[in-house]
């Protein structure tokens, strides 16, 4: 890497653009969906096997108003508009290349329903009860107060509507954090990444009084894994062990995986779901 890490932090666009022009960073670039034309990124996102795999956990869940916070260039907010949903798009940076004005780009570019609104989560300047569905990509362990971010989200679901929070970095104990951030190359850049223990994570959502419905654990999804697959880590260990794991088997092993896997700053899954009274409505009684 060269000497631009050794450097005081720099902004995140500045740190995009410049790995952008680094030959052995692009590998990085591409599997980040950092690299343009910012349509094509975009598209090759929604037809990903992570993209698959949130369509399949939204596949019951009725089309209607999504938030998408944290949409950084809008790659998500793209590909939820894609599948029916009328999106608002919450983005703190003002960027052309990774924040507000790259969505509103991708937007008029594609003429997609997608309304964008500069804003951090901890503070969202909608309505109570608005939105189907609270979409975050890596967006909670940048979190400034994960505990108020997650009763903002709260707050803005509907009754009933369901929150999903994809690829956020756990670590099994506070001294894993510093060995996480040292080895994370993004964070020698800009200097932005975070990652909470899993119990953090989910204390914040149940305190808010979200249901946590279900952990997608490192190894159980093509979302947490991507941009490698679950047939690839099948085939790793076909490979190595020359064992071929069944389907219904490696379903029940998944969680001894994740344990026993212990690297800092695995990524896990979440999806929520709002109680279906409605705290306007709950209100109205008395």
């Amino acid at each position: 890497m060269s000497s631009v890490a050794g450097k005081n932090k720099i902004t995140w666009e500045e740190a995009v653009v410049w790995m952008r022009t680094q030959p052995d960073m692009q590998d990085i670039v591409r599997t980040c969906y950092f690299d343009d034309p910012l349509e094509e990124s975009a598209k090759r996102f929604y037809l990903s096997r992570e993209w698959i795999a949130v369509q399949s956990i939204l596949a019951d869940v009725r089309r209607g108003t999504a938030l998408d916070i944290g949409a950084g260039r809008g790659i998500s907010s793209y590909a939820l508009a894609r599948d029916g949903w009328r999106v608002t798009a919450l983005e703190p940076d003002n960027s052309e290349i990774v924040g507000c004005g790259a969505i509103r780009r991708l937007a008029v570019m594609e003429k997609l329903p997608i309304e964008v609104i500069k804003s951090f989560g901890e503070q969202l300047p909608v309505v109570d009860e608005n939105f189907d569905l609270v979409f975050v990509r890596q967006v909670l362990h940048h979190a400034r107060d994960l505990a108020q971010l997650c009763r903002e989200i709260y707050r803005v679901l509907k009754p009933g509507g369901t929150f999903l929070a994809i690829r956020e970095h756990v670590i099994s104990r506070k001294t894993d954090l510093n060995a996480f951030l040292q080895t994370h190359p993004l964070h020698q850049l800009y200097g932005g990444e975070n990652a909470f223990l899993l119990r953090e994570y989910k204390e914040a959502m149940t305190a808010s009084g979200l249901n946590i419905k279900r952990v997608v654990y490192p190894f159980d999804s093509d979302i947490n894994l991507s941009p490698f697959t679950l047939a690839d880590v099948k085939k790793f260990y076909k490979d190595k062990y020359y064992i071929s794991i069944p389907n219904r088997i490696y379903k029940r092993i998944v969680p001894l995986l994740s344990i026993t896997n212990g690297t800092p700053g695995r990524l896990f899954s979440f999806v929520c779901q709002k109680n279906n009274i409605s705290r306007i409505a709950l209100c109205s009684l008395f």
